[in-house]
């Protein structure tokens, strides 16, 4: 019986194609990745990989590289799986942003970037000779018209949904249940904080192994400084310890 992982163009008699789904694991293995949309704020927040001792610390990443990059000055980006797959597939998009403004003489929404880069996974799920992205990407952003906050998730099959609130990359389906549990229409640090806890479900040594970025319509994206994250954890567990001594404290129901 032929192997129908082989050939990417080639569906397997119950209608999979194997390849994209190897590209989906390979998304599932990668570091964990959130993002949430608030009334005025939109949130990402990626899992941090520590740093090999013998690297050079001083060397600092360019930027598409790095888990969250910015596409445009209202849109931003944040993948897990291959980072190298990240690099092209960011660049791309980054031209596209640029040669937008140059044509149409106005920035790009959210949704036409959203659909430009799934539309350029879809492509490279049909060729010969290619493999598809192994890359998933929640984008968020700001739309020029309306000014409203937007999230949105494309996989490597090509597809694209918008979002409240989604994760992709390692353990996503815990950080994703966090999230329809907890998920609230916020607004500014309670955003920032919702986003946090649900990485805190599933990243290990707090604050150290955590990359944020806060977008707003006044001031484009901004990463946090470590600082800022270690405060933000601190509050956290401050809450969480406050409400399991409320708990505690509660009278049983006889």
């Amino acid at each position: 019986m032929a192997r129908y992982d082989r050939a990417i163009t080639v569906f397997s008699p119950d209608g999979h194609l194997f390849q994209v789904e190897y590209a989906l694991e390979a998304v599932r293995k990668g570091n964990a990745a959130v993002g949430v949309r608030g009334t005025d704020t939109v949130v990402l927040g990626v899992e941090k990989k520590s740093t090999p001792k013998l690297q050079d610390s001083s060397f600092r990443l360019p930027r598409s590289v790095r888990k969250i990059a910015c596409l445009d000055t209202h849109i931003a980006l944040a993948c897990a799986g291959l980072k190298a797959d990240a690099r092209v597939l960011i660049n791309r998009a980054r031209v596209e942003c640029q040669s937008h403004r140059l044509t149409v003489e106005d920035p790009v929404t959210v949704e036409y970037i959203t659909r430009y880069i799934a539309g350029l996974q879809q492509k490279y799920t049909q060729s010969g000779g290619v493999r598809p992205f192994g890359l998933s990407t929640l984008i968020v952003g700001f739309d020029p018209y309306t000014d409203k906050p937007a999230l949105y998730q494309t996989d490597p099959s090509g597809t694209f949904s918008a979002w409240k609130a989604n994760a992709t990359g390692r353990n996503s389906n815990s950080m994703r249940e966090f999230l329809e549990k907890n998920y609230k229409e916020t607004s500014g640090k309670e955003t920032i904080k919702l986003a946090i806890r649900a990485l805190l479900e599933v990243v290990e040594s707090g604050g150290k192994n955590i990359e944020v970025a806060v977008m707003t319509k006044k001031d484009g994206l901004r990463e946090l400084e470590e600082s800022e994250i270690d405060e933000y954890v601190a509050e956290i567990e401050a809450e969480k310890a406050a409400a399991e001594a409320a708990k505690k404290g509660a009278p049983k129901n006889a």
